[in-house]
């Protein structure tokens, strides 16, 4: 059992090392970040090396992204709204504010998890047509959809609810919460697919079992004895002055997941213009390489949000300070990094997702444009997660919503115009075009507000 989770007092957040403190959360949250990735990352392995059918299969399932990603930022605006304000209450010693929170958010999930399960089971053939199903890929997302949105309720409060666990420092179980549903769907996945001949439901299904069986556990866990924060009945309501500041301050991460769906739906649409099947289904991996660079990066994030914002209620105003200095330093060297491998060994994670060697081929070229700004990325996320940290809802908006659609949607269909030669190529170059010009204004802004920040009380 770890460390923390014997311990009621989370002073540790403000006396440990830096350093040290870093490494003890954000290890367990990156490991998680990476784990949680498997889950739509492994069923897209295996399905683009289904027999016959993989490259229009993987296609297919790929345009359920957008709906997927929907559901995820959902999961993120209570989940990533509603922590933060649990750390700056724990920093406060305000323990029944805190667990006010913790309530009152649980029950959001599980209202938001009903009406998402409804429409996605009553109107995803219209939302994958209108994504960029072709006749040849639709009914594989179909298949797909309505298995997984079954699964809704244990997805919203896997991914929503573990955000409690981690806030409070336990990062260790945070990472267990996902692992469990990981290495369930690692294991079902191949039975599901090819053992019992289900295809893409197959994947689907192994999907939402590994995510109930994550949900368990972390419902356990916050009702349990080992939490220092726990879901209790009388907190179980909507209270307006408790659940609207958490859903204001979730808004900025709401917008950067939920955008990923409108991008990618902005993505297919005109790729499919351009470039047909092959270059959906290029961008389906292409989706994919980049959460190994976002996730983690994320992570990174969420493992210096309990002491950013513990420090920051608490009034220690020199901690935050240096806790976003090593946050930056080291989101830094991982995006350089991973940046590296992606254009030295673009056909490395190409052949990851598919055997078909055209799709191959094609896709390395896609990659290295697509990611060519990848190594700014570690400034993006550090200002942007300890932002939301600090609790500030507005700044974190301006920046989800600059990058997203202020450059990179109306990029997406200028570039093509601009760039005949090549269009659907054209296309993929919107991304690193935008994050340039995202960075650039992120980094200004947080150097001005940072300092105005710190000048004030939590």
């Amino acid at each position: 059992m770890e460390k923390t989770e014997m311990n009621t007092d989370k002073d540790f957040l403000r006396t440990e090392p830096l350093g040290k403190l870093l490494l003890k959360l954000a290890l367990p949250t990156v490991a998680a970040q990476l784990i949680n990735m498997l889950y739509n990352i492994v069923d897209r392995i295996y399905i683009g090396h289904i027999p016959d059918i993989g490259a229009d299969a993987l296609t297919g399932v790929g345009v359920c992204m957008p709906l997927i990603m929907i559901v995820s930022a959902f999961a993120a605006l209570v989940g990533y709204g509603g922590a933060p304000r649990v750390s700056i209450f724990m920093g406060k010693k305000d323990k029944a504010s805190a667990e006010r929170t913790l309530g009152n958010c649980f029950v959001l999930q599980i209202v938001i998890s009903a009406i998402l399960t409804v429409v996605l089971l009553l109107w995803n053939r219209e939302f994958l047509m209108a994504f960029g199903a072709s006749e040849n890929t639709i009914e594989y997302g179909v298949n797909y959809m309505n298995i997984y949105a079954l699964g809704t309720i244990f997805v919203e409060i896997t991914l929503g609810m573990n955000a409690f666990i981690t806030a409070q420092g336990f990062a260790k179980t945070g990472m267990l919460s996902v692992l469990i549903g990981a290495v369930a769907n690692i294991i079902l996945d191949p039975i599901f697919i090819f053992g019992f001949h289900m295809d893409v439901r197959g994947a689907a299904l192994a999907t939402i079992i590994s995510q109930a069986l994550s949900c368990i556990w972390v419902v356990s866990f916050l009702c349990g004895k080992r939490t220092f924060l726990r879901i209790r009945r009388k907190y179980l309501g909507l209270t307006p002055d408790i659940i609207l500041p958490c859903v204001s301050l979730g808004v900025a991460t709401f917008i950067m997941q939920a955008s990923e769906s409108v991008i990618s739906v902005c993505f297919n649409s005109s790729l499919q213009k351009y470039g047909g099947d092959i270059a959906v289904g290029a961008m389906t991996i292409l989706t994919s390489v980049m959460q190994f660079a976002m996730l983690p990066l994320q992570g990174l994030g969420q493992g210096a949000q309990p002491i950013i914002s513990y420090c920051y209620g608490a009034g220690d105003k020199e901690r935050v300070r240096g806790a976003f200095k090593l946050l930056l330093k080291v989101s830094l060297v991982y995006s350089v990094f991973l940046w590296l491998l992606v254009m030295i060994f673009p056909g490395g994670f190409a052949a990851m997702f598919t055997s078909d060697a055209a799709l191959m081929d094609y896709t390395k070229t896609a990659l290295r444009i697509y990611m060519a700004m990848m190594f700014l990325f570690g400034i993006q996320i550090a200002c942007q997660m300890t932002f939301n940290a600090l609790g500030r809802a507005t700044e974190s908006i301006v920046v989800a919503v600059m990058r997203k659609f202020v450059l990179l949607i109306p990029l997406i269909y200028m570039m093509p115009h601009i760039f005949r030669a090549d269009q659907a190529m054209a296309v993929y170059m919107a991304e690193p075009i935008a994050d340039l010009f995202a960075v650039t204004f992120t980094a200004i802004l947080f150097a001005v507000q940072f300092k105005k920040i710190l000048s004030t009380t939590a």
